[in-house]
């Protein structure tokens, strides 16, 4: 096993986290959250770390809308094809969690749905963000809800928001 290294971002919601452990991102977190504070890491220089803000400022800029980078996703085979399935929800755009669980093939899976979901270690890259309550309200977001709602808004700026709420 390799050993992890550590960068930071300073995005326009706060600074971010992000671990590298090979050839592959470990997380990017938010480092500060109502619900956790972690120190920092001595941070060290990578093509990817370079990489992977390159795309987080060409994101904030709205001049991105896909992310194109190694994720070591780590979880069960379920979680896995929930991280996959957020990464197809479309810059702009946002479901519920019940149309979630029903891509996923179960309707009564919602709330394992949402546990992955809030397990997701690569916030922005896999926009979980674009999840929201069958009510259309914002919900469980691990980097708070106000960064959710300020993702969403931001996305909005250069797209047509829309929502797939009974999709």
């Amino acid at each position: 096993m390799e050993s992890i290294i550590y960068n930071y971002y300073n995005s326009p919601i706060g600074e971010l986290e992000l671990a590298q452990e090979g050839d592959e991102l470990l997380w990017v977190k938010f480092l500060e959250t109502q619900k956790e504070k972690r120190p920092k890491q001595t941070a060290s220089d990578s093509a990817l770390f370079t990489k992977a803000k390159e795309q987080l400022d060409l994101y904030f800029k709205n001049e991105l809308e896909t992310f194109d980078l190694p994720l070591a996703l780590r979880g069960t085979d379920f979680q896995k094809e929930v991280w996959q399935k957020l990464t197809l929800i479309s810059f702009g755009k946002t479901i519920s969690y019940l149309t979630l669980s029903k891509q996923m093939g179960d309707v009564k899976a919602i709330r394992a749905v949402a546990s992955t979901n809030g397990k997701n270690r690569f916030c922005i890259i896999i926009p979980c963000h674009r999840v929201i309550g069958t009510d259309g309200s914002l919900t469980g977001y691990a980097g708070d809800l106000w960064r959710k709602k300020w993702l969403l808004e931001h996305e909005l700026k250069n797209k047509n928001f829309q929502t797939d709420l009974f999709a």
